[in-house]
């Protein structure tokens, strides 16, 4: 009698079939940040057999952490969260490859942290590192799935130029450090981060599946459950994907650290086409309109 088939009931869904989940088998997924986002697009990714998973976190778990990252329990404190995260995501998929990286996000370290990669996955909390990832993954030609969470809002959007906007023609300029919120002062509700985590991980399974994305930004709401599609425009002018600046990964920005945690930081605003200054389609036009900026 042949041995049970964990991928049974994903393999049958006609979007993946048998051949999709070998694709998903040889793919190599990099989740940066493991705090709410990276917790529940890690634990999927496994879960749905991506055969190699590298881990990126250079924190230690926390209490406070347990209210929304799924992978951690109380034993966890004060250990590793790459190390914690591999050992349980190994408990769950025993036939997939994790490989945990307990360090820094900086341009010394980017690529070789994305080294390999068929798809990167933001788990991040602040805009310098997610420019950084936006850069060195251009450069590479790595798919992007930019997530941010904070209060009851989330959104997600898969990247990949020239195909889509990049994450600098959402996000121009960063604002001054300490201006945004973050989780410790505008608080988290746990099924936003959640929803935000789940769509990041389709769209990354999308991704390696060979599906073009879809260039929309998703917009969740998560205390009432609701999420929007907004078509984020990819700028004409932009110096990351159209000009080829690295900005963060030059001289300019040599060592550029990054907590990696999902304290994500970015807040409610209004969103307008990134080329022409219009809201950005008629989805928006009848609803709350927002602009990523973490």
């Amino acid at each position: 009698m042949p041995p049970p088939n964990r991928y049974r009931r994903q393999e049958v869904l006609p979007e993946i079939g048998v051949e999709g989940q070998r694709k998903l088998a040889g793919a190599r997924a990099v989740v940066v940040g493991l705090g709410a986002l990276g917790s529940m697009s890690s634990d999927l990714l496994a879960r749905a057999g991506v055969g190699h998973l590298r881990l990126v976190d250079r924190d230690v778990v926390e209490l406070t952490n347990l209210q929304r990252q799924l992978l951690y329990s109380e034993r966890d404190v004060d250990r590793p969260k790459a190390e914690a995260a591999a050992e349980r995501l190994r408990s769950v998929n025993s036939e997939i490859e994790i490989e945990p990286v307990s360090k820094d996000v900086h341009s010394a370290t980017v690529r070789g942290i994305l080294r390999g990669a068929d798809v990167v996955v933001d788990g991040t909390d602040n805009l310098e590192t997610r420019f950084l990832i936006n850069e060195a993954a251009i450069e590479s030609n790595i798919p992007f799935v930019y997530g941010g969470a904070i209060a009851t809002y989330g959104m997600a959007f898969a990247i990949r130029p020239p195909v889509t906007a990049c994450f600098r023609c959402f996000n121009p300029k960063a604002p001054p450090p300490g201006s945004l919120p973050t989780c410790e002062t505008a608080g988290i509700f746990n099924a936003a981060s959640a929803m935000v985590g789940a769509i990041q991980a389709g769209e990354a399974l999308r991704l390696l599946l060979g599906e073009t994305p879809s260039g929309a930004l998703y917009v969740v709401d998560g205390w009432r459950p609701d999420v929007q599609k907004i078509r984020i425009a990819r700028r004409a002018d932009c110096p990351t994907c159209v000009l080829g600046e690295r900005e963060y990964l030059g001289a300019r920005r040599a060592q550029v650290l990054a907590s990696t945690a999902a304290r994500s930081t970015w807040r409610p605003s209004r969103i307008a086409s990134r080329s022409s200054g219009r809201p950005a389609g008629p989805a928006a036009s009848s609803s709350p309109r927002w602009r990523a900026i973490a």
